[in-house]
């Protein structure tokens, strides 16, 4: 089994936190070349092998398996459109983007949708900032923007309309997912509380793409960013399997991410 390593515990972090970010970035990849597989109380998990697909079904997808970081918040945002701050109403600026998922099972030498998952996505606002996040230089506690989650149904998939997330020191672009399955709840400390399968990763993107949307504002506000994917150490344990392609649409842009799940 390959080598895990334990992901940052609270989502309430301090600046200190936020910076060790970086390093972590450069040490702590979660190196998983094919299948991962977790123990669970009733039967293994793991990222499906890829397969062949069933007539008009995706194929299952590896995909590695990635630390979660300190900034999950189970916040129980059931919500396709992330933009905004559902208190205030403020909707964070930036080049719109449209991020699609489609869960399979893999069963035998097929796939099938995945129903009944639940997809989590959380990122950074154009300029670096996390929500629901007490830190040095900014708090956001309270503040629920760009995160939320949607349950996939009878064709596996789920949509949420979001913006292309900006840089922080220590770490290239990326956006944070998690999928479980009705009866994984987490806590703070990341650990299932109860039986239920839970697959936790991050995507990417090219790296020239970004250097095009950065040169708009407000991303621009950020200045030249300092990490990219070649020397972002968590990109490095299976990033290219992770960059999520992208095309043109409208002002903004439509990415879909395939990943097929064994649960038995």
């Amino acid at each position: 089994m390959p080598k895990q390593y334990v992901s940052a515990p609270a989502p309430r972090v301090s600046l200190k936190r936020r910076n060790l970010l970086g390093f972590l970035g450069g040490t702590l990849a979660v190196l998983l070349v094919g299948c991962f597989r977790r123990p669970s109380a009733s039967a293994p998990f793991s990222a499906a092998s890829a397969q062949s697909p069933a007539a008009g079904q995706p194929a299952c997808t590896v995909r590695p398996q990635q630390t979660e970081g300190p900034y999950f918040v189970d916040e129980g945002l059931n919500r396709s459109d992330i933009r905004a701050d559902p208190a205030s109403g403020a909707v964070k600026p930036g080049v719109p983007l449209r991020l699609q998922f489609q869960v399979s099972q893999m069963g035998g030498d097929s796939c099938a949708p995945l129903a009944g998952a639940i997809v989590d996505v959380w990122h950074c606002d154009a300029t670096g900032v996390y929500s629901d996040v007490s830190d040095r230089s900014f708090s956001t506690l309270g503040q629920k923007f760009l995160r939320g989650s949607q349950v996939t149904g009878g064709d596996g998939t789920v949509e949420f309309l979001t913006i292309y997330p900006g840089w922080y020191p220590g770490r290239t672009v990326h956006i944070h997912f998690k999928i479980r399955t009705s009866g994984a709840s987490v806590q703070n400390n990341g650990q299932s509380n109860s039986q239920g399968y839970e697959f936790t990763s991050q995507l990417y993107f090219d790296d020239a793409l970004s250097d095009r949307i950065y040169t708009q504002a407000p991303y621009s506000t950020s200045g030249q960013r300092t990490t990219r994917n070649s020397n972002d150490g968590i990109f490095q344990g299976g990033g290219e399997q992770l960059t999520l392609a992208v095309t043109q649409d409208g002002e903004g842009y439509t990415g879909r991410f395939d990943v097929g799940l064994e649960l038995a």
